[in-house]
């Protein structure tokens, strides 16, 4: 399957976000390094009327960090059903990925980009590398399966998004515990690398074909096979094997921003 047909964006739709990442950044005076699609569009199953969910990276002027309070570092501007944009200022990013943010580390892998500035978005990838947890990514995924299984799949009746909302963190968790690094965003990706049985394939191959054709809000009968796999999976990841220890220098955190809000713009 074509990158487009697992993550579809529309000349149009490309546009429209452009213009609305330039408006912001003239109504809040702001530079965005980094804009970038989340959520299903960029996981690889989104339905037809799944939305779009941009999220970007932006720094302030200079003056904007040198006050005594710190102004509020989240802009957020939904603006209808189909599009929701929303960004985290620079130095709110940078603690975040010293933190190994898997959101944000998310962001950083999104096969959908809309804007990135020279060396920006390669520059937070090298840092994001270095800060990477993978006890801290293994545990945001687990607890991410654990929930959504205990909340969407317990019924004879399931939304068959919510299979996939299980199934993703749960390969995320198999990925760490195989030593491949940092899970990437992708479905795909995540499926190739740890699943190999020919039946479960076909039938994860099936509901993500029956998920990109209906409405997100679709229901069907619960899954045996999926169901099966699922509880299984989650009974070996109680089992964590020994993970690398994070890394990473805060310094180099405090000398890309300081280059960054010095470079990118003056009053």
């Amino acid at each position: 399957m074509e990158l487009n047909e697992r993550h579809p964006l529309s000349p149009e739709m490309r546009e429209w976000v452009l213009r609305e990442l330039k408006e912001i950044e003239t109504q809040y005076d702001v530079q965005v390094l980094y804009a970038c699609e989340s959520g299903s569009r960029a996981w690889g199953f989104a339905s037809p009327d799944s939305d779009y969910d941009v999220r970007f990276v932006y720094v302030h002027r200079q003056a904007w960090y040198l006050r005594v309070d710190e102004p509020r570092d989240v802009i957020e501007r939904p603006l209808s059903d189909e599009l929701d944009i929303g960004g985290w200022e620079l130095r709110k990013t940078l603690r975040l990925l010293r933190k190994s943010n898997p959101t944000l580390l998310e962001w950083l892998d999104s096969p959908l980009v809309y804007r990135q500035e020279p060396g920006a978005a390669e520059q937070l990838r090298n840092l994001a590398e270095a800060f990477y947890s993978a006890q801290g990514a293994r545990h945001h995924y687990l607890s991410m399966a654990k929930k959504n299984f205990r909340g969407y799949l317990q019924d004879e009746q399931v939304r068959f998004k919510k299979y996939l909302y299980v199934l993703r963190p749960l390969l995320a968790v198999r990925w760490i515990d195989q030593g491949l690094g940092r899970p990437p965003m992708t479905f795909a990706a995540l499926l190739e690398a740890t699943v190999q049985d020919p039946q479960l394939l076909a039938e994860i191959d099936e509901l993500l074909v029956l998920k990109r054709q209906v409405v997100e809000s679709a229901y069907g009968p619960r899954r045996p096979a999926l169901h099966a796999f699922i509880e299984q999976a989650l009974l070996q990841a109680e089992n964590q094997p020994p993970l690398p220890a994070p890394g990473g220098d805060t310094a180099e955190l405090d000398r890309y921003l300081r280059e960054t809000v010095l470079g990118s713009n003056t009053d």
